[in-house]
C-alpha cells in the first residue's frame, strides 16, 4: 500500500507527477498507445466529472428535506410545551377537588362499610336457610356437581354457626341430602360405558363430600372388576365370529372399558397429592392398580389364546393373525399411555402361541398326510399281490420307482408348502416382531426344530417300525421305505433345513443348539440301512420257511432213487429271480461281478474231475465212504469254511449284496434242516441232485461264487454224515436231471 501512494506514476497516487508520467510515455509508448492513453484519460475525466455532478445534486436534495424536518419540530415543540402546561394545571385543580371530596365523606365512608358487613352476613344466612330446598331441586335435576359446589360454599358457615339452635335444622337436613346424593354418586360411579371424564368428575363429587380415598379407591377397583367379568362373559358367547370380530369386540368393550378405568384412577388418586391420606397411599394405590390391570389383562388373554387355539389349524391364519395384530397394537398403546403400569403380559404371548399352536397343527397334517401316502403305497402293494396275473406284476415292479417318486416329492412339497404358511408370522407389515423378541426367536428356531426335525424324525421312527421283528409289512415295502429314507439322506435333509435356514434366517451351522444338517442324514441312513436288512431278513426267512418245510415234511429215509429237481428248488429260484428283478428297477446293475467259468457253473456238482480242476476247495465226497476218511475230521474242515461267512451281517445298498444276503439266509437255513435229518441213499442222491440245481441257478445271483460253493458243500457234507449208505449219483446222471428241469 505504501509502494502505491509513493508511486509518482500512478494517477490516484497522492504524489503523482504529470511531467515524469508524461516524459514515461513518450520514452515507451509509440504514438498510437499515446493517443489511446490520451483518449482513455479523457473519457476518465467525464466520467469522475459527471460522478460528482451526481453526489452534489443528492446531497443538495438530502439537505434541503433536512431543514423542513428541523423547522417542522420547531413549530410542534412549540404547541406540545403549551398543552403540557395546560395539563398541569388540570391536574393541580383535581388534586384540590379529590381532597375536599375526601374530607366531606370520611364520615359515611365508615357507616357505609358497617351496612355492608352486615347485608353480606344477611344473605349468608339468607343462603343457609334456602340451602336444603336448593340442594334437592339440584340433585333431582341432576346438577349434582352444582349442588356439591354449593354445599362447600356453606360448609364454612355451617361448621361456624351449627351449634346455634336456629341452624341445627338445616345442618341436619342438609347432611341427609347429602348421604343421599352420595348413594346417588355410587350408583352412577357403577355404571356401565361411563366415560373417563365422567367417572373422574362422580370421584371428585365423592372426594368433595369426604369420602375416604382409600376406600373410594378400593370400592372403583371391586366395581370395574364386576364390569369387565360382564364383557368377558360376553365375549365367551361371540363363537360365531370371526377373530377380526371377536378381537374388535374385545377392543371395543373390555380393553376400552378397562382403558377408562385406568384413567379415571390415575386422575383421581395418583396425579393429584392426597393431603388426609397416609404417606403410603399413592404406593399401595398404584401396587393395587397393577394387580387390577394385570389379573384382568390375564383373564382376557386367557379367553383370547383359548379361542386362537381353535381357530389355529381350522381357521383362516391370515385372519387370525390380523385380529392379534389389532390386539398387539391396542396393548402397546395401552402400556405407552400408562407407562407407570407393571403390565407383565402383551400380545406377543399370545402370537408366539398361535404359531407353537399353528406348527402342532402343521404337525399333525404332515403325519396324517405321510401315513396317508403309506397307507396308499401298502395298498397298492396288496392289490397287486392279490392280482396274481404276470402283467399286473410286472406293471408293479415297473412302477416302484414311480411309487418312490411320488412319496418322496409328495412328502417335501407338503413340508415346503407348511414352511412357506409359517411365514406369514413375519410379515413385515405386522405391528410384532417375533425375531426381535426373545420368546418369539426361541420360536421361530422351534419351527425349525419341532416341525422340521421333528417330522424328519418322525419319518425315520415310523419306517424303523415296518422294519421291527414283529412287523407284518410286505417285503417290497420295506424296499420302498429304505430308498425313500436314501433320497432323503442324499437330497431331501439337505434341501429341507437350508429352505428353513434361508426363510426364517437361522444360522444353524454356527449353532450349538440346533440339530445340525450331518446328524439327520446319519439318521436317514440308519433307518434307511435298517429297512434293508430287514428287507433280506424277511425275504430270506420267506424262502426259508418253504426250504424248512420242504426238508421237514419229507420222509428221508423211504426215498425213491431221484428222476427230477424237488419243485421248491424251482420255487426259491423263481423267487429269487423275482426279487432280482425288483432290485434291478431300484438299484444300478452296472455292478461288478466275477464271472463265473463255464466249468464251475455248467458241471455237476461234486465231480472228481471238478474238485481235480478247480482253484477252490470242492466236495469229493462221490469217492469217499465212511471208512475210508473220517466224517468227524471233514465235518470240522467244513465248519471251519462256514464260520468264515457271516449271515446276518449289514448288507449294502446294491442289488448283488442284498440278493447275496437272501442267498446266505437260504442256504443256512437249509443246512441247519439238513443236519437235524437222517437219509437214506436216495436221500442223499436227492439233495445231491437239489445242491447241483442251486448251483446252475444261484451262481449268477452274487458276486463271489466261492460263496454259493462254500455253502452247497457244507449242506451235501452234513447230509453225508447224516445218511446212512452214503454213496453219491453219477455226475453225468446228476447234470442230465438238472438240465432236463
Amino acid at each position: 500500500m505504501s509502494e502505491k501512494s509513493s508511486n509518482p506514476y500512478d494517477m490516484d497516487s497522492p504524489s503523482f507527477d504529470s511531467d515524469r508520467y508524461l516524459q514515461k510515455l513518450l520514452k515507451e509508448c509509440s504514438l498510437k498507445q499515446i493517443m489511446d492513453t490520451e483518449a482513455a484519460i479523457v473519457r476518465q475525466t467525464q466520467t469522475l466529472h459527471s460522478d460528482m455532478q451526481t453526489l452534489v445534486y443528492e446531497n443538495y436534495n438530502k439537505f434541503i428535506s433536512a431543514t423542513d424536518t428541523i423547522r417542522k419540530m420547531k413549530t410542534d415543540f412549540k404547541s406540545m410545551e403549551t398543552e403540557m402546561n395546560l395539563l398541569v394545571a388540570n391536574m393541580a385543580s383535581i388534586t384540590d377537588c379529590s381532597e375536599k371530596i375526601t374530607d366531606t365523606l370520611q364520615e359515611t365512608r365508615t357507616q357505609l362499610t358497617r351496612l355492608s358487613g352486615k347485608h353480606q352476613l344477611l344473605k349468608k344466612l339468607q343462603f343457609l336457610s334456602s340451602l336444603p330446598a336448593k340442594l334437592k331441586t339440584l340433585i333431582e335435576e341432576g346438577n349434582y356437581q352444582q349442588a356439591v359446589q354449593e354445599y362447600s360454599h356453606a360448609q364454612k358457615v355451617l361448621q361456624q354457626y351449627g351449634n346455634q339452635p336456629s341452624f341445627q335444622g338445616i345442618q341436619e337436613d342438609c347432611v341427609k341430602i347429602l348421604e343421599d346424593l352420595k348413594r346417588l354418586l355410587k350408583q352412577e360411579f357403577q355404571k356401565t360405558g361411563k366415560t373417563a371424564q365422567s367417572l373422574t368428575e362422580i370421584g371428585e363429587l365423592l372426594l368433595q363430600l369426604d369420602e375416604k380415598p382409600s376406600a373410594l379407591a378400593k370400592e372403583m377397583l371391586e366395581y370395574a372388576t364386576k364390569r369387565l367379568h360382564e364383557q368377558l362373559v360376553m365375549l365367551q358367547d361371540q363363537t360365531d365370529r370371526d377373530m377380526i370380530e371377536f378381537i374388535d369386540l374385545g377392543i371395543e368393550g373390555f380393553l376400552n372399558d378397562l382403558t377408562l378405568v385406568i384413567s379415571s384412577y390415575n386422575d383421581m388418586f395418583l396425579a393429584k397429592h392426597i393431603e388426609q391420606e397416609v404417606d403410603d397411599f399413592e404406593i399401595i394405590a398404584r401396587m393395587d392398580l397393577n394387580d387390577f390391570v394385570n389379573r384382568n389383562i390375564d383373564e382376557y388373554l386367557a379367553l383370547v389364546q383359548d379361542r386362537a387355539e381353535v381357530e389355529i389349524g381350522h381357521g383362516d391364519s391370515q385372519i387370525i393373525l390380523r385380529g392379534l395384530d389389532r390386539l398387539h397394537r391396542r396393548l402397546t398403546a395401552m402400556k405407552s399411555l400408562c407407562r407407570s403400569l407393571d403390565m407383565t403380559k402383551s400380545g406377543i404371548d399370545i402370537i408366539v402361541n398361535a404359531a407353537y399352536q399353528l406348527c402342532k397343527s402343521h404337525m399333525k397334517s404332515l403325519k396324517d398326510h405321510f401315513s396317508d401316502n403309506l397307507s396308499s403305497i401298502r395298498l397298492t402293494l396288496v392289490s397287486a399281490k392279490s392280482d396274481t396275473s404276470s402283467s399286473s406284476s410286472n406293471s408293479l415292479h415297473s412302477g416302484l420307482k414311480e411309487i418312490i417318486t411320488n412319496l418322496f416329492v409328495s412328502t417335501m412339497e407338503k413340508v415346503k408348502g407348511l414352511l412357506q404358511d409359517l411365514l406369514i408370522f413375519l410379515q413385515s407389515d405386522w405391528s410384532f416382531n417375533l425375531k426381535a423378541d426373545p420368546k418369539g426367536a426361541a420360536c421361530v428356531e422351534s419351527i425349525r426344530e419341532n416341525l422340521l426335525v421333528g417330522f424328519l424324525r418322525h419319518i425315520c421312527s415310523t419306517m424303523n417300525a415296518f422294519g421291527n421283528l414283529n412287523s407284518s409289512s410286505p417285503p417290497t415295502l420295506l424296499l420302498i421305505l429304505s430308498k425313500v429314507c436314501l433320497e432323503m439322506d442324499k437330497s431331501g435333509v439337505h434341501v429341507l433345513i437350508s429352505l428353513v435356514d434361508e426363510l426364517y434366517d437361522i444360522d444353524s451351522e454356527n449353532s450349538t443348539t440346533l440339530v445340525h444338517e450331518t446328524e439327520l442324514c446319519s439318521e436317514m441312513r440308519d433307518s434307511a440301512q435298517h429297512l434293508l436288512d430287514s428287507y433280506v431278513r424277511l425275504q430270506g426267512l420267506n424262502l426259508s420257511q418253504m426250504l424248512r418245510k420242504s426238508v421237514e415234511t419229507r420222509d428221508w429215509l423211504n426215498c425213491l432213487e431221484p428222476r427230477s429237481v424237488r419243485a421248491v428248488m424251482k420255487r426259491v429260484v423263481e423267487e429269487l429271480s423275482a426279487i432280482d428283478i425288483v432290485l434291478g428297477e431300484l438299484y444300478d446293475t452296472n455292478e461288478l461281478r466275477t464271472a463265473a467259468s463255464s466249468d464251475s457253473s455248467r458241471k455237476t456238482h461234486f465231480s472228481l474231475t471238478a474238485s481235480k480242476q478247480s482253484q477252490y476247495h470242492r466236495s469229493t465226497w462221490s469217492t469217499y465212504t465212511p471208512s475210508q476218511m473220517d466224517s468227524s475230521f471233514v465235518s470240522n474242515i467244513h465248519r471251519l469254511f462256514s464260520e468264515k461267512i457271516e449271515i446276518f451281517s449289514s448288507v449294502e445298498f446294491s442289488k448283488v449284496s442284498i440278493i447275496t444276503g437272501i442267498i446266505k439266509i437260504c442256504l443256512k437255513t437249509l443246512l441247519e434242516c439238513v443236519r437235524l435229518r437222517t437219509f437214506s441213499k436216495y436221500g442223499l442222491q436227492q439233495i445231491q441232485v437239489d445242491a447241483h440245481y442251486l448251483q446252475m441257478n444261484l451262481w449268477r445271483f452274487v458276486s463271489d461264487e466261492n460263496l454259493i460253493h462254500v455253502l452247497l458243500d457244507e449242506i451235501l457234507g452234513s447230509a453225508v454224515l447224516r445218511c446212512l449208505e452214503p454213496i453219491l449219483m453219477e455226475p453225468n446222471a446228476v447234470e442230465i436231471i438238472c438240465e432236463r428241469n
